[in-house]
């Protein structure tokens, strides 16, 4: 398996600069420990060779001045922690190939060449372990058992110093990114809460010269936005104004026409002018949002007035079961949504049934069932669109405007509901209208 199939990004801008600059700082901190101590063995080795080459030199001189029988009693005396004196041949071996070994035996026999014949030699079973042997004048063998090392022990406290050191930085990192992408966090969020009301939260404009030009820009945006839309809105709603004196006047000469096959079908054709352009202000107004004020709305109160009126109006309309449940709403628009979504199941399904559940965040959930033919399930997404229609004949019963689904969205969007549609499989359409609780 390739490491790219295992290893992936953190999703955040904030713990992906966390993690290059932590793993950048530890490489750094790694890099320079390990120049350092190379640095100090090298002095440490330099520093060794020097001292060696003259206590040797001293050592020998001293052991070669002792009469015969002292010379045992001193050996102790001289033995440091890298080397030590053996009165006798030593131990054969083969030639010294280990560098460190290969400095300290030249500087041995440096220091010792004036006087002395050396030979070294490695020893078997270390790879920096060397004797070097001599003769004194009086014909006894010597033989200096070296062991050399090429660094001084660590101080106890040192390690603990570096993992503060260290954490201090990874502290300063953590606390540099977060300073750096909060107000990237703080722009995402003011995004997120704009919703269809256009009411999002203003980004504070301070910082840093960039963060604070670019809270501004993005205030500015949203007030350029809902100025627009609200134009847009005004415009609608005057055209609706205005178109609604020609087509009562239009309707008030049909009615004094004489009944026939064209007289009918021009009133109908002013029926569907006058519903279009009441559905296209009321799509823009949910675009804007509404104005309306959530409350607490009694679920089951709601769902019983728009059941009575459906049947009132000899509607085959059915509420399955009560929930005696209450949730924060907007009741007019919540009224909207699910009686579009009963009309949408009347329309293609001659009959429609209405069920509501609790939610664990304290919220609800409304399903709107028919037993018509359905959507097919490429289109379950497209309907919502505005002026998007299944029947492209627009047959006069089952056409509609095409905005009665993109104005429950919408408006479902608007009070932080998700709308969603599927096809039961029994047959008929279910839709499903998810009301978030205020957790």
């Amino acid at each position: 398996m390739r490491l790219g199939s295992r290893w992936h990004w953190p999703r955040s801008l904030f713990a992906r600069l966390a993690l290059i600059f932590c793993v950048g700082l530890a490489l750094a901190q790694a890099v320079s420990f390990w120049v350092t101590m190379t640095e100090r063995d090298e002095a440490t080795v330099n520093l060794m060779t020097g001292y060696v080459e003259r206590e040797v030199a001293s050592s020998v001189a001293l052991l070669d001045h002792l009469p015969p029988d002292e010379r045992t009693r001193w050996l102790p005396r001289l033995a440091r922690r890298t080397y030590q004196f053996i009165l006798g041949p030593g131990e054969p071996g083969t030639p010294i190939d280990a560098r460190l070994s290969e400095r300290f035996a030249r500087s041995i026999t440096d220091g010792l060449a004036r006087n002395y014949t050396v030979t070294t030699n490695a020893i078997a079973g270390s790879s920096e372990h060397f004797q070097a042997h001599l003769t004194l004048t009086d014909g006894t063998p010597l033989t200096i058992d070296f062991r050399p090392v090429s660094s001084i022990p660590l101080s106890r406290w040192l390690p603990l110093v570096l993992v503060l050191q260290f954490s201090l930085l990874i502290a300063f990192c953590w606390l540099v990114v977060r300073l750096a992408t909060r107000p990237l966090k703080q722009l995402a969020q003011a995004a997120d809460l704009l919703g269809p009301d256009l009411k999002g939260a203003r980004v504070p404009e301070t910082g840093p010269s960039e963060v604070v030009r670019a809270a501004r820009a993005f205030n500015a945006m949203q007030d350029r936005i809902a100025m627009y839309t609200a134009e847009r809105v005004q415009i609608l709603a005057a055209i609706s104004h205005d178109l609604q004196t020609p087509i009562t006047r239009m309707r008030l000469r049909v009615d004094v026409m004489d009944d026939s096959d064209e007289t009918e079908k021009l009133r109908q054709d002013l029926f569907e002018m006058e519903n279009l352009v009441k559905e296209g202000v009321t799509y823009a107004r949910s675009l804007h949002g509404a104005s309306e004020a959530p409350c607490r709305v009694d679920l089951d109160a709601l769902l019983d007035s728009l059941v009575c009126d459906y049947t009132d109006a000899g509607k085959d309309v059915a509420l399955a079961e009560h929930v005696a449940i209450a949730i924060m709403a907007r009741p007019r628009a919540l009224r909207r949504v699910i009686g579009n979504l009963v009309d949408n199941a009347l329309k293609f399904g001659g009959a429609a049934t209405i069920e509501a559940a609790p939610t664990s965040d304290g919220g609800a959930i409304v399903w709107v069932r028919d037993d018509g033919p359905g959507i097919p399930e490429a289109l379950l997404e497209t309907v919502f669109e505005p002026f998007y229609r299944i029947e492209t004949s627009r047959n006069r019963s089952t056409g509609g405007t095409g905005l009665g689904l993109a104005i429950c969205r919408q408006l479902a969007q608007s009070m932080n509901a998700v709308l969603t549609l599927r096809n039961r499989n029994g047959g008929g359409l279910e839709a499903m209208l998810m009301l978030k609780g205020a957790g």
